[in-house]
């Protein structure tokens, strides 16, 4: 372990590269290989599956499955950030929820609907190490970087974890599309994504962990209950402040409602097409699949580059809400497709769209922040607000695709969500626009 001082460019290129790391994970778990894997486990036997007491179809199953740990995530984050602040030694809890994380990922290389229990308990656990990793990582920024150097620093962190995980999903894809090449079968070779992605994850990690200091305090202070729910009592004050702010107030709605749309279909894109799409074959949809995603990762580029310039002339919330328009358009379209064709030109709009609209809210709520309060507060409430976002959407969109037997009904709701976003956000006053 090296002790290098704050601002340092070996410290925050360190701090960065854990990006390159973890971001593995948000795109072959989260969003590419395991859906179409998981969906490939059910070819034989229809989409449905007895759990937990219960009849389920498989894509309402992992939706209540996500759902629950992001609930689990957004209760627990705001005990951890407690914990960070104060604790001396916050690398040996970012190292505990990285390779919980990652040895989970590994672990579904055994995950099987004859072992569907434990296969559950390893993609959950998964995305409890990813989230809760970053809840510590994220904490370091402002003790290795000066102000001034925090915004290009997390935007290289960005960068990193951008690359990093399309290198290792083209690899991931290559062994998947031509599985004969390396004399294994396509499930073979996603099972091996799995490990493949948790190596990756702990093995670049340590180039961090080696430069990274213990904690933002050389001794800590006394873990006390206080500590503890520190999170909760800056949450509170969040809170009770929105009320003096009303233009904050206002944007958070939109977001919040924006948010629950946006992250929902981010999560089950490749679920709906996998089962919503008349595919010619088994072979033919995970090609296709794996098609889009790619393309969708081209195309947020892009999109990210347009919107950015977009509400550079035409203000952040105005820009907002075309792209909230652009998503409800989307959602109604994507009630009646049905050919391949169809879900490549709307992976195509969905990359656009998506590429930009975390970003830009983001950006958009800091610059509504109160110069005078503590931002980290803020921002913690905001990560809270998201994630809750997430398992309501999650939870409508399991709960129509398991009664009706089809998410077609889901995607409608999520593009009502996007016009009350933008009747929300209009609300937000005209000198607020930025």
């Amino acid at each position: 372990m090296k002790n290098l001082q704050k601002g340092d460019k070996k410290l925050l290129n360190a701090w960065a590269f854990y990006d390159w790391a973890n971001s593995v994970y948000t795109l072959t778990i989260a969003s590419a290989v395991f859906p179409i894997f998981y969906e490939a486990l059910f070819t034989d036997r229809g989409h449905y599956i007895d759990v937990f007491g219960m009849h389920l179809k498989n894509s309402a199953l992992i939706s209540f499955t996500t759902a629950f740990a992001f609930l689990v995530v957004s209760f627990i984050s705001p005990l951890l950030s407690g914990i960070a602040d104060y604790v001396g030694n916050k690398k040996a809890f970012m190292k505990f929820f990285c390779y919980l994380g990652a040895l989970s990922c590994m672990g579904l290389y055994w995950f099987d609907l004859g072992n569907i229990y434990l296969g559950l308990a390893f993609y959950f656990l998964g995305l409890i190490g990813y989230w809760g990793s970053l809840v510590f990582y994220n904490s370091y920024l402002p003790d290795i970087a000066f102000e001034e150097q925090q915004d290009s620093i997390s935007a290289k962190g960005y960068s990193l974890g951008y690359i990093g995980s399309v290198i290792l999903l083209v690899i991931n894809l290559g062994m998947i599309m031509f599985p004969d090449t390396f004399k294994i079968t396509a499930m073979e070779a996603m099972r091996y994504s799995f490990i493949m992605v948790g190596v990756w994850w702990i093995l670049f990690s340590q180039y961090t962990y080696y430069y990274l200091p213990k904690g933002s305090k050389e001794n800590g202070e006394k873990l006390t209950r206080s500590v503890v729910f520190n999170g909760f009592k800056e949450l509170k004050k969040v809170w009770v402040l929105l009320n003096d702010n009303t233009p904050l107030r206002r944007y958070l709605g939109g977001f919040f409602v924006s948010s629950m749309a946006v992250q929902t279909v981010m999560l089950v894109a490749t679920y709906f097409g996998a089962q919503e799409i008349q595919w010619s074959s088994p072979e033919e949809s995970q090609k296709g699949l794996i098609i889009c995603i790619l393309l969708i990762q081209l195309v947020a580029v892009v999109g990210a580059v347009l919107t950015s310039k977009a509400s550079a002339k035409y203000g952040n919330v105005p820009t907002l809400i075309f792209i909230n328009a652009i998503w409800a358009v989307f959602c109604a379209l994507a009630y009646f497709i049905t050919l391949p064709m169809h879900f490549y030109v709307m992976a195509t709009v969905a990359g656009f769209v998506m590429g930009g609209i975390q970003a830009l809210s983001r950006s958009t709520y800091s610059k509504l922040l109160p110069e005078t309060q503590d931002t980290a507060s803020f921002f913690s409430f905001y990560d809270v607000a998201e994630k809750i976002g997430i398992v309501i959407g999650m939870c409508v969109y399991g709960i129509i695709d398991q009664l009706t037997g089809s998410p077609r009904a889901a995607i409608v709701i999520l593009g009502i969500f996007f016009v009350t976003s933008i009747f929300l956000l209009r609300r937000v006053h005209k000198k607020e626009a930025l």
